[in-house]
């Protein structure tokens, strides 16, 4: 599109189709404090009837009209950069005055190849098919009817999340695609980013005359919203928590709206007794070292008795050079020290954690009942890996792991909605019910019955 698009002022507010910016430039300047509200509770009801209006909008919408909201606000993004960089500056600015550390606040920036990612993000997100309309199964039945499903959306799916901005535009993208209305409540570290990002997502809909209350963000940073978005399940269909684990346990707890969750991301990659040499070493050392902060980062390491004194040594050197902390059972710290390679004693509390750093818990297992056993007692149901040669043991740990995501021969960093193809994702579920694994443009979709008839009764 070549539209020009204005620079954000501010939280769009609407009136049909057309948005018009609140009169306040410097709310995503960083000038500003944000807007108290008095009474937060009736906000978050007016946001909630907005958005339940919108979903019935966005239900039916085009395909075609859908991809060009995202197009629009894809393009919006790439004008108007240097405005978001500036609402993201004040956001820097107060996290660096609290005394966040360099991770946090590189989390928190929005530099160039963050905001072309979000852009690109939006596109690949338009250019997946649509899966909203779908039928499937259909079948005829003795009476003459005929029988399906039908993909739907979900309706409002309300979105509580922290740190990084660029979740605004993906949690957004997706729910516009998959035909539902989102509330956006990011963390208050984010405001003016997530405002500016906000107000681009909505002008995107109004320019593809969809309703730009598909699309709200929470204006304050008063965590009582947040109490007040999970329990309205009379304006809100699901909850999706991205964030830290305290943030995830307070809404497990606290919200009457169902939720679409991860709790840990306590992940293993076990090195079978037939593993091929080469292949467990890299996938052993990508695992952990690729990134330490994700969710499908390695936390513990289990190896087979009959090949850990030709794996370990080999891995803990790796492991050694890039400055991975090793804490090890037993067994494994005989092989390790033996190979001039440091290691400190593992506890009982190791194999419950998810470091998301530098650290990594190992044992040595008899074999693959004990790793899955290992699994079934400490893992966190996200994502599990094994390293083996033999089609049975393979097989065995496909069925027998119970996590969302279980591998053979890859790596755990391949736990992600890009790389299983589905686009971008909002969230990697560990729950049995209703996604699980990454969820994508599907997973924030519902199946109905629909039945096809020709004047039938039933006798």
């Amino acid at each position: 599109m070549n539209t020009r698009h204005p620079a954000p002022a501010g939280v769009a507010e609407t009136s049909g189709n057309a948005v018009t910016e609140v009169a306040d430039p410097a709310a995503v300047s960083g000038t500003a404090d944000t807007p108290e509200i008095a009474d937060v509770d009736a906000y978050v009801a007016d946001l909630g009837r907005r958005a339940r209006a919108a979903s019935r909008e966005m239900a039916r919408a085009a395909t075609a009209a859908k991809n060009r909201a995202l197009a629009a606000t894809a393009a919006a993004i790439r004008d108007q950069a240097a405005a978001l960089r500036e609402a993201n500056a004040a956001d820097l600015e107060a996290a660096r005055k609290a005394g966040h550390d360099a991770a946090f606040v590189d989390r928190l920036a929005l530099g160039d190849a963050v905001i072309a990612s979000m852009a690109e993000g939006l596109e690949q997100i338009a250019a997946l098919p649509d899966p909203i309309g779908e039928m499937t199964n259909l079948r005829y039945r003795p009476t003459g009817i005929q029988v399906g499903q039908m993909r739907v959306p979900l309706g409002v799916i309300g979105i509580v999340y922290e740190s990084r901005p660029n979740v605004t535009i993906d949690a957004a993208g997706l729910c516009i695609k998959s035909g539902n209305a989102t509330i956006l409540r990011g963390g208050s570290e984010a405001i003016h980013s997530n405002r500016a990002l906000a107000t681009l997502i909505r002008q995107g809909l109004a320019e593809a005359a969809l309703p730009a209350d598909a699309v709200q963000l929470v204006a304050t940073t008063d965590r009582a919203a947040v109490g007040a978005l999970i329990t309205r399940p009379e304006y809100v269909d699901v909850v999706v928590p991205r964030g830290g684990k305290s943030l995830i346990e307070r809404i497990s707890r606290e919200s009457k709206v169902p939720t679409i969750k991860h709790l840990d991301g306590i992940c293993h990659v076990y090195i079978d007794d037939s593993a091929d040499l080469d292949k467990a070493i890299r996938i052993a050392d990508n695992a952990k070292t690729q990134r330490y902060s994700p969710c499908n980062t390695m936390e513990t390491l289990l190896v087979a008795e009959g090949i850990a004194p030709r794996v370990l040594p080999a891995l803990g050197r790796i492991y050694a050079d890039k400055g991975v902390e090793l804490r090890c059972d037993s067994a494994s710290r005989l092989i390790l020290v033996a190979a001039g390679i440091a290691c400190d004693a593992v506890s009982e509390a190791d194999w419950r954690t998810e470091y998301l750093a530098p650290i990594l818990a190992i044992r040595v297992v008899a074999g693959l009942d004990e790793a899955i056993a290992h699994i079934a007692e400490y893992g966190s149901q996200h994502t599990d890996a094994i390293v083996t040669e033999n089609h049975s043991h393979a097989m065995r740990f496909l069925r027998e792991v119970d996590s969302a995501s279980v591998m053979v021969n890859a790596s755990t960093r391949f736990a992600d909605g890009f790389e299983y193809g589905l686009g971008a994702e909002i969230g990697i579920s560990t729950d049995k019910l209703h996604a699980r694994g990454p969820v994508g443009l599907e997973g924030l979709t519902s199946l109905k019955y629909v039945v096809l008839g020709d004047g039938q009764v039933r006798g």
